[in-house]
């Protein structure tokens, strides 16, 4: 996969998530996955294979929450389909006011579907902004626009 083509699938990937995390939209965010793919949620959990499996999980994973505002940084795109992206949440669990922050990184198809993704995130109490810049900036890193 190129690298402009990987860009383009790694756009879509983080507008489309945006979108449909803030809707709860669970079969548009499935859409952007392959039907083999992996998904890892935090690095000690066993992966979700597939997409029922991935359903499950975000099903599971929105039940509780209102969310209030969802964000992605622009992807940070690297070679062989490979990109990553940081995320910030301002949600309400169970009533309690939450922030999550993380980050996916995502391996893409020829044809543009996620085949793996990896997400690494924290949560804290209260609506609050990371302390730093929030969005990724690397040196030389292939940043598109979104």
């Amino acid at each position: 996969m190129s690298r402009s083509a990987t860009a383009e699938a790694a756009r879509r990937f983080v507008a489309v998530w945006q979108r449909a995390w803030t809707a709860h939209d669970v079969d548009t965010i499935v859409g952007l996955y392959a039907e083999d793919c992996v998904h890892r949620s935090m690095p000690f959990r066993e992966p979700h294979r597939g997409r029922a499996q991935l359903a499950e999980y975000i099903r599971w994973s929105f039940a509780a929450e209102r969310t209030r505002d969802v964000r992605f940084s622009e992807p940070v795109v690297g070679d062989d389909g490979l990109a990553v992206a940081e995320f910030r949440v301002l949600a309400e669990e169970d009533g309690t006011p939450s922030t999550l922050a993380g980050c996916v990184f995502v391996r893409f198809d020829a044809g543009g579907l996620a085949v793996e993704t990896r997400d690494y995130w924290h949560t804290v109490t209260g609506h609050q902004e990371p302390t730093g810049s929030m969005f990724l900036r690397w040196l030389g890193a292939d940043v598109g626009p979104m």
